[in-house]
């Protein structure tokens, strides 16, 4: 059986074509007795307009494209939620692309999400890819950073600003006593975890008998907190560090569970730990973690309108949106 046409239901109603096509996109310039008849036929037909073709004519789809760095991640799994709840209320979808900390494959959904004429991409970056981006929105599409932002203010953008989530966790850990500082690191190519370091070196530096050790973990993840826990508990007591500030939480909870679980160490009687983002299960820890809270939702939100106000006006000059970091203490430094 055919489908419905616009043809069909303009039959239907007894208006024109152009009629119904205000209807769907303009139904304010219609009278209201017109435009109930309209989408009685519309309804009585079964009529489903084909928003690919609509696309195809307007050279622009109502789609948005979100590349985050790993949906595995609670903190990124948030933001994005947020981000497709508020793009809805504007009647847009979001399409999800997870470049896994990869920047071919975050290469891959940039061309993608470009292929498929998105409205915009919001983005957290794997590495430097503003040559890519401006390239892009030369070409008419918008771009949002994510969790990020332009050293040169090319792009609008929201994050959070993480020198001083960096200088929050470790300044908490040299003021309960701690002097031997480790910073478990992910990749140093994200700007998250650069900044992160030089907040954390700016507080060992008022500090003049503290010290601060740097362990690079392979990823940002569970797994790889567990090896750099293993790693730490081979050199014995009297050679770890007394506190251990981590890049994310996923770090934070698997060295908890080499140091707790696999071995008999005490957090926080023998190391004090904290993580970054105060993702949900940093609460419900074996030992209840301490963390730097991010708000991810605000985050995502934040990020769409920002698009948003591109799409709205040519004219719109990038902005900046900053929050700033919050220190959540919980039992991994505070031993309640």
């Amino acid at each position: 059986m055919r489908a419905a046409s616009i043809k069909d239901v303009a039959n239907h109603a007894g208006v024109a074509v152009g009629t119904v096509s205000n209807v769907l996109n303009y139904p304010d310039r219609v009278a209201p007795q017109t435009r109930e008849r309209v989408l009685s036929s519309i309804s009585d037909l079964g009529f489903v307009r084909n928003d690919a073709a609509r696309q195809l004519r307007a050279g622009r789809s109502r789609t948005i494209g979100l590349i985050v760095l790993d949906i595995g991640n609670p903190f990124f799994s948030s933001l994005s939620r947020a981000a497709e709840d508020a793009a809805a209320t504007g009647g847009r979808a979001v399409v999800l692309g997870n470049s896994g900390h990869d920047a071919q494959r975050e290469s891959h959904y940039l061309d993608l999400f470009e292929e498929q004429q998105v409205q915009g991409v919001l983005i957290s970056p794997v590495a430097n890819v503003s040559e890519r981006l401006r390239a892009l929105t030369a070409r008419g599409t918008k771009v949002v950073l994510v969790d990020s932002r332009a050293d040169d203010g090319g792009f609008s953008s929201v994050s959070v600003d993480d020198v001083q989530g960096g200088h929050l966790a470790t300044r908490h850990l040299l003021e309960l006593g701690r002097r031997k500082i480790a910073f478990i690191a992910g990749p140093q190519s994200l700007r998250q975890v650069r900044d992160r370091l030089e907040g954390a070196r700016q507080a060992v530096g008022e500090f003049p008998d503290a010290t601060l050790e740097v362990l690079d973990a392979a990823e940002m993840s569970v797994l790889a907190g567990r090896t750099v826990g293993d790693l730490l508990v081979e050199r014995g007591l009297a050679e770890l560090p007394d506190g251990v500030f981590c890049a994310n939480d996923l770090l934070a909870l698997g060295l908890m569970q080499s140091l707790t679980m696999l071995h008999t160490l005490r957090i926080p009687e023998d190391v004090a730990l904290v993580g970054y983002d105060d993702i949900d299960f940093a609460a419900s820890a074996i030992v209840p973690l301490t963390s730097i809270r991010q708000p991810a939702a605000l985050i995502g939100q934040t990020a769409i309108e920002l698009l948003l106000e591109q799409l709205e006006s040519e004219a719109t000059v990038p902005r900046s949106v900053v929050f700033k970091p919050e220190l959540v203490v919980r039992g991994s430094t505070s031993g309640k």
